[in-house]
């Protein structure tokens, strides 16, 4: 049984993370990804989707409601992918490449600038919308504590630890730093909920909030019929997805999966849901049966 202050020691890769406390009476917690392009109109550049944030915000605030605590990410959607596409920025620091000037930039390191204040941009449109339900986010930009790209990225999760009740904790896909010749690369927010998931305490579910499909779907989504979803996935079963490879630098619902499974190696509920569904949206918060892709480690 845990004593009224408990040290916990985390482990991911074999490496040692430093301890943290974990209180008494500490409420289960909930991370959940909003997609860039469930939150955002993704072929138009800097465009949010503010009917959809406000209703995603009203899940928060009901997560809370219920005694739940939620940690969000989000992604870019056109607030990123679309400059950073054109500039390459998920492949580094490219010397020799030949590139067209767009309206504010002149190089990729103007470019990886103009991302991480476009991302500013998108998620002081979040905030907004958590604000207005009297929730207050607190702010972790990655670029100012990540360092490298993948699900292993260097950072250390200290400010994520603690958590009062009302309070969010808000991080986001970003252009971060690299080391060695590379310089830059894009992190992924499906890479950061690996860690947060994995890392922090009391974390029971993580929830991908995506746009336009219910889940993993076994034949392409403009074919798919309700029987074609996937309930429960695993890395042996084949799946159809869209990636719009013209706009996006992640690896798109695939990325989703994989990271998804990793999660779930640990014993964490992972579960894909349709976000323009908010109703199942909260329902996965809770933990209660909803339609969906339940993602797990192996069959």
């Amino acid at each position: 049984m845990l004593g009224e202050k408990t040290v916990i020691w985390m482990k991911i890769k074999g490496h040692t993370h430093e301890p943290f406390t974990l209180g008494r009476f500490m409420r289960d917690r909930v991370v959940i990804k909003w997609g860039g392009g469930l939150i955002t109109e993704k072929s138009s550049l800097c465009t949010p989707d503010l009917e959809i944030l406000e209703q995603l915000a009203d899940t928060v605030a009901d997560c809370h409601k219920n005694g739940i605590d939620v940690i969000l990410v989000h992604g870019a959607g056109s607030y990123g992918h679309l400059r950073a596409k054109h500039w390459r920025l998920n492949e580094g620091l490219l010397p020799n490449a030949q590139f067209e000037d767009d309206e504010k930039c002149e190089s990729q390191l103007q470019a990886v600038h103009a991302v991480r204040q476009e991302m500013l941009e998108l998620n002081a449109h979040v905030c907004n919308a958590l604000e207005k339900r009297n929730i207050t986010p607190i702010v972790h930009p990655p670029h100012l504590w990540v360092r490298n790209t993948g699900p292993h990225f260097s950072g250390e999760l200290h400010d994520f630890h603690e958590q009062k009740q009302g309070h969010v904790h808000v991080t986001f896909g970003d252009v971060v730093d690299v080391d060695g010749e590379q310089q830059f690369g894009i992190l992924s927010g499906d890479d950061l909920v690996v860690r947060l998931s994995i890392e922090l305490a009391n974390v029971k579910r993580l929830i991908f909030a995506i746009k336009g499909v219910d889940g993993l779907l076994r034949v392409p989504p403009e074919q798919a019929k309700e029987e074609d979803l996937i309930e429960i996935w695993s890395p042996e079963i084949k799946f159809e997805g869209v990636h719009y490879s013209n706009v996006d630098v992640t690896g798109g619902i695939g990325l989703k999966a994989a990271r998804g499974s990793l999660v779930a190696s640990h014993d964490i509920d992972v579960i894909m849901v349709n976000g323009e569904k908010t109703e199942r949206v909260l329902s996965a918060m809770l933990g209660n049966p909803v339609r969906g892709t339940r993602v797990r480690n192996k069959q």
